[in-house]
């Protein structure tokens, strides 16, 4: 009868009961092979491009990187508010307000996916300018910008899917669009530069494409699925006081996300006054850097969910025991691949370019950050249960403190006094010990467990938890 009822639980995506370690690693494997293939994404479009095309293309698909992160990044903390109060909702059992909250999320992003998509192209060479782009790379990456740009829709539909899964436990279903997404993408990749001769407009129609595959099946899910969380089409709309709990969360996500990403464009225009060489290096090195966060940041994701579902459960021992145990998951994850990237990193990085200059700097780049990726591990767990609890603007003020002001002040100050790019390295560090303090020092602080308050263990509407 308990294994019965065991199972029913785990089917139900719920996490408010059961062993706790095996709910969070199994809602996290399949984040993390799920966003294995996102960074596939741009590994395979930066092989073929280095591989096929040239230096100076890879050059011009990174200097759009950091650029389409800045977007993408304010877009994301809203899916995060959105998946914060849909977990609350199905934790607390509460149906009505469930189904509000997801068709307000649907609404929302179609309005806000079209904003990035138009916004995206108009402003695509305006950015490029701010970010100090070499004469030499500017076209080919205006080109990249525009296409990938106009296609900032569907991956707006897929992450706002992908998020109303994940908060009802279901991380699974994603992984699965993801991979046909990645398929079509590598397929697409090869036939349009490869076969066909395309330049880096080809790689950014074949990202758009499998985008856009990803976008449609998992609108397809939704509508078919027949819970609380399933989408109506002709019940799409905004719900004014479900929005509002959403923005009340998300808001300070994506501006979170936003500014950190934000940082790393100001990064980039100290990376691009090194020179092309420099940026494909920086640009390959990004690629293994994505692959060494997948497991932190999933761990992270996971801890977002538990927490939400836990908090309208009113479990709040539960959570405690589920940051013991991300913690442990989440170093023994971040120290085996980091000792396996930094001994195997230069093998990895001749991937993406031969030349002899740009995997010097990659290797540089690498051999510099990854001993200290354990901090990230702290950060994305603390900054998960914050952001669970609803409390996402503490965890803003924080991760924004250090992740961007405190980095840009770093670099100011460093650029000056150190000829070398190293000193790049040492801000990122910096930065990454102070937020990991930070975030442990107000999780023990306790004032996120504000968000148990509530009738039905969810924050009443229109109250802010800070």
């Amino acid at each position: 009868m308990e294994q019965e009822k065991t199972k029913q639980i785990t089917e139900k995506g719920l996490m408010t009961e059961g062993v706790i370690y095996k709910q969070l690693l199994l809602f996290a494997l399949p984040l993390i092979l799920g966003n294995l293939f996102q960074q596939l994404y741009n590994m395979v479009d930066s092989i073929v491009v280095g591989n096929f095309i040239g230096g100076t293309a890879l050059a011009a698909v990174g200097a759009g990187f950091a650029v389409i992160n800045l977007l993408i990044g304010l877009f994301m903390g809203l899916t995060t508010g959105a998946g914060v109060v849909i977990s609350q909702f199905y934790g607390a059992g509460d149906t009505e307000k469930l189904r509000q909250a997801v068709h307000t999320a649907a609404a929302f992003t179609l309005i806000f996916g079209v904003f990035l998509s138009v916004a995206g192209v108009l402003l695509a060479d305006h950015i490029l300018i701010w970010t100090n782009t070499p004469p030499e790379v500017f076209d080919q990456a205006s080109v990249y910008l525009r296409i990938f740009f106009s296609g900032m829709i569907f991956l707006s539909i897929y992450n706002m899917g992908a998020a109303v899964l994940r908060a009802v436990g279901d991380s699974k279903t994603p992984l699965y669009y993801l991979g046909v997404a990645c398929i079509i993408n590598i397929i697409l990749d090869i036939l349009l530069v490869a076969v066909i001769g395309m330049d880096v407009e080809g790689v950014a129609i074949a990202t758009l494409i499998a985008q856009a595959v990803a976008a449609l099946m998992v609108v397809v899910k939704l509508v078919r699925c027949r819970e609380g969380y399933g989408l109506v089409l002709k019940e799409i709309r905004i719900h004014p006081l479900r929005l509002k709990r959403i923005l009340i969360v998300g808001i300070p996500s994506g501006i979170q996300q936003m500014i950190i990403s934000l940082s790393n464009v100001v990064v980039q225009g100290y990376i691009n006054g090194f020179g092309s060489d420099a940026m494909a290096g920086w640009s390959a090195y990004s690629k293994i850097d994505g692959l060494l966060l997948l497991p932190l940041l999933s761990f992270g994701l996971a801890m977002t969910t538990f927490t939400g579902q836990n908090i309208g459960a009113k479990k709040l021992d539960r959570i405690h025991k589920g940051v013991h145990s991300c913690l442990i998951m989440s170093t023994t994850f971040a120290a085996v691949m980091t000792v396996a990237m930094y001994i195997f990193g230069g093998p990895v990085l001749s991937i993406f370019s031969d030349e002899p200059e740009v995997l010097r700097y990659g290797v540089y780049m690498l051999k510099g950050m990854i001993p200290f990726y354990f901090l990230l591990g702290f950060i994305q767990i603390f900054s998960g249960v914050i952001s669970g609890s609803g409390n996402s603007f503490a965890s803003m003020l924080i991760m924004v403190s250090n992740m961007c002001v405190l980095r840009v002040a770093a670099l100011w100050f460093m650029a000056s006094r150190i000829s070398d790019v190293k000193f790049v390295f040492y801000a990122y560090v910096l930065s990454w010990a102070t937020c990991a303090a930070g975030l442990f020092l107000y999780y023990l602080k306790g004032s996120w467990k504000k968000g148990i308050a509530g009738k039905d263990g969810v924050p009443e509407d229109g109250a802010d938890v800070l």
